[in-house]
């Protein structure tokens, strides 16, 4: 199948139209065997359940072109898993874990067409969600659901180099203690709408959220887990109920210990301690690692060793070495890598 005749070193972060998206129904306790369709148009009652009460979550994950020409996902197994806690979590259906992978699969190769090619820096990314469907006036969750993906290429995060951006501790908080932090709900990013809008405003790039009970840990941004490096090279992330358990920062912390001999802690990571971190960034799908260069806390600057022209160096080595393994020329642990075609 021939490639799309789209200007792949240039398409920026954002949505375009692919021949096919996957979609599956649940209805009278099971889901149906679903299908591939060309239609991109969703059409539901206006009482559907996600309009009134925000039932819906949502995954995202890439597929990409390796080194040696075939076109692989990374971990899906992971994103399976996650999609199911988020459902159990919002009382919703879960989608079996083998029919998304099946599901991913199909889309991928539907629209393998679409996938860029190796060394452009794109790749596709993959939209998997579900929502409420049927009409609900009353508090409670719908008894219809749809699950749903569709995939569209997207340029690198970053053009011209990943430079180190600025973030804000925010005055926001972003979940409560034993609320729904730890999943993806849709309702959790619309949350955060207002503070990262406000920050931008404000002339930074994102937000450090704080545990909302004591404001003295650090928690994750809007969309990003935290990783810190310290003085002698360990590699740290903040431990808490309320983040979600990011598969790129999963994925980082085995590839410091077991590709680079790191040494690694997940724990709670006070406030107060950032400052003697050697280097900061941001994980999470989209751009894999954003260094982090400086941290405001109401005025006062912490400006990370690393300095704000690159990556720090350890980070650097993580960025390298969990992208070769994506792109295939660096062997990946056992599983990781689903390959599509």
């Amino acid at each position: 199948m021939a490639k799309k005749d789209i200007d792949w070193s240039n398409i920026g972060f954002g949505y375009i139209k692919t021949d096919y998206r996957y979609v599956s129904n649940f209805k009278d306790g099971s889901w149906d065997e679903g299908t591939l369709t060309t239609d991109d148009m969703i059409t539901l009652n206006e009482c559907a359940c996600v309009f009134q009460y925000a039932q819906t979550c949502f995954e995202g994950l890439k597929a990409y072109t390796t080194e040696d020409g075939h076109i692989v996902t990374f971990r899906p197994d992971l994103n399976a898993e996650r999609m199911m806690n988020s459902a159990a979590r919002l009382e919703m259906p879960q989608f079996p874990k083998e029919r998304f992978i099946d599901a991913i699969t199909k889309l991928v190769a539907a629209n393998a067409d679409f996938v860029p090619p190796y060394g452009s820096g794109a790749t596709l990314y993959i939209r998997p969600y579900m929502f409420g469907t049927n009409p609900v006036i009353g508090v409670k969750p719908a008894s219809e659901y749809q699950f749903r993906a569709f995939c569209t290429p997207v340029g690198p995060y970053f053009k011209g180099g990943a430079k180190p951006i600025t973030i804000r501790v925010t005055d926001f908080d972003r979940a409560a203690p034993h609320g729904t932090g730890h999943v993806k709900a849709g309702l959790n990013y619309a949350m955060s709408l207002h503070a990262i809008v406000d920050a931008h405003k404000q002339g930074y790039d994102e937000n450090m959220y704080l545990d909302a009970a004591t404001r003295t840990y650090v928690e994750e941004t809007g969309g990003a887990n935290f990783i810190f490096v310290t003085k002698d090279g360990t590699v740290v992330t903040p431990k808490s109920d309320s983040i979600l358990p990011s598969i790129t920062r999963r994925s980082i912390l085995y590839v410091a210990e077991h590709y680079l001999g790191l040494k690694t802690e997940e724990r709670p990571v006070p406030f107060t301690e950032v400052k003697d971190f050697a280097e900061c960034g941001l994980c999470g799908t989209a751009a894999v690692i954003s260094p982090v260069g400086k941290i405001v806390d109401h005025g006062n600057e912490i400006c990370f060793p690393s300095g704000m022209e690159k990556m720090g160096p350890v980070i650097q080595k993580l960025y390298d070495t969990l992208t070769g393994i994506q792109m295939g020329h660096i062997e990946a642990p056992e599983g990781w890598i689903h390959v599509i075609k």
